[in-house]
Order: structure tokens, then C-alpha cells, then sequence
């Protein structure tokens, strides 16, 4: 997807790198965005470009409910109002291009672009791609093998088969307050 930005432009250009939202209070107790982020470096230092940002989509729920952001929407405008003209918008919190995929970055995210004057490329989700295919069979026959040499993903290492019982926990709620005695 960068290769269909000008030579010229290219390493000006902004790769954006998107995953699913979640509510903040879910995102304390899990290493969400800690892999993101993670997988978003890895993918940027191994095609040798250095500006890159991770943004969210796809978010629901109660408007008073804080989720992760920036939203992808917000960010590439901000991108424009810094000057930016183009961007490459990456998915990489998606496996296949699904209809929030679709949706929110070939309609929405395009619509954005255009409406401010970005040029704006979508880099297309693994899907069937045959090397990501292979990974996910060297995976899980390595997981087969009791001796299995477990390669480390970045800084981060392996993750666990199965969760701990204390993987992802909720955030502490607040103390209940006592409700009032009600008159005999």
C-alpha cells in the first residue's frame, strides 16, 4: 500500500494503524494496546518507515462510557490540520476485511480523507494471504509439541495458551454506599 504513494511523498507519509476499540476499563487490566502498539513497530521497522501512529475504530456503547482513542476519524483530521497529505491506513487489528472493516474505513475514513484533502491509501487485511495461512499452522503445531521452542514476539515474548485466572480483570468498583433506612 505505501508503494501506491509517489516516491517523492512516501517517507512524509503517515501510516495509521487501526484495531477495534474497547472501553478504557477493559484496556487497564490487558496488554491490548501493549501489543498493538508492539505489532504496529514491528510492521514499521520492518519496511523501514519511521512515522506511524494507532488509532481505534468501530467504538460502541454509551457515549459516557470512555473508550481507546484516538478515533480514526478525529486522528486523520488532525493529520491534515498537521500537514499531512497522505496517510496509509492499516488495519491490523483485523484479520479480514468484515464490515467494520469495510465500513469504517472505506466509507467512513475515506469520506473523511476526501472531505479534508488527504490521500488516503487502505492497506488490505491478511485474510487468506498464504504466508499468514503458514504462521497460523507453525503456531499451533508448535503449541502441539510438548518441547516446543516458543519464539518471542518483540520485547513482549510469548503469550500464554490459557488464561490465568487473573487475565483481564474488570477495573475495582467503586464501594456501595449503604441505601437510606426508610421510616417504620
Amino acid at each position: 500500500a505505501l508503494d501506491k504513494i509517489s516516491a517523492e511523498r512516501r517517507t512524509a507519509t503517515r501510516l495509521v494503524f487501526t484495531a477495534h476499540s474497547i472501553p478504557t476499563s477493559m484496556a487497564t487490566n490487558c496488554k491490548y494496546e501493549l501489543q498493538l502498539k508492539e505489532s504496529a513497530g514491528l510492521v514499521t521497522a520492518a519496511i523501514g518507515h519511521s512515522q506511524y501512529d494507532l488509532v481505534y475504530q468501530s467504538r460502541s456503547g454509551p457515549p459516557t462510557q470512555p473508550w481507546l482513542e484516538p478515533d480514526v476519524n478525529d486522528h486523520l483530521r488532525k493529520l491534515a490540520t498537521d500537514g499531512i497529505r497522505d496517510v496509509v491506513v492499516i488495519p491490523i487489528g483485523f484479520i479480514s476485511d468484515h464490515m467494520e472493516v469495510l465500513y469504517d474505513l472505506d466509507d467512513e475514513a475515506a469520506a473523511t480523507s476526501r472531505e479534508i484533502g488527504l490521500n488516503m491509501i487502505r492497506a488490505a487485511t491478511v485474510g487468506t494471504h498464504p504466508r499468514f495461512v503458514r504462521m497460523i499452522r507453525e503456531l499451533v503445531e508448535e503449541r502441539l509439541r510438548e518441547d516446543a521452542d516458543r519464539p518471542a514476539l518483540g520485547t513482549l515474548g510469548p503469550s500464554h495458551d490459557v488464561c490465568p485466572i487473573d487475565c483481564c480483570l474488570p477495573p475495582p468498583r467503586p464501594p456501595q454506599r449503604p441505601a437510606p433506612a426508610t421510616p417504620a
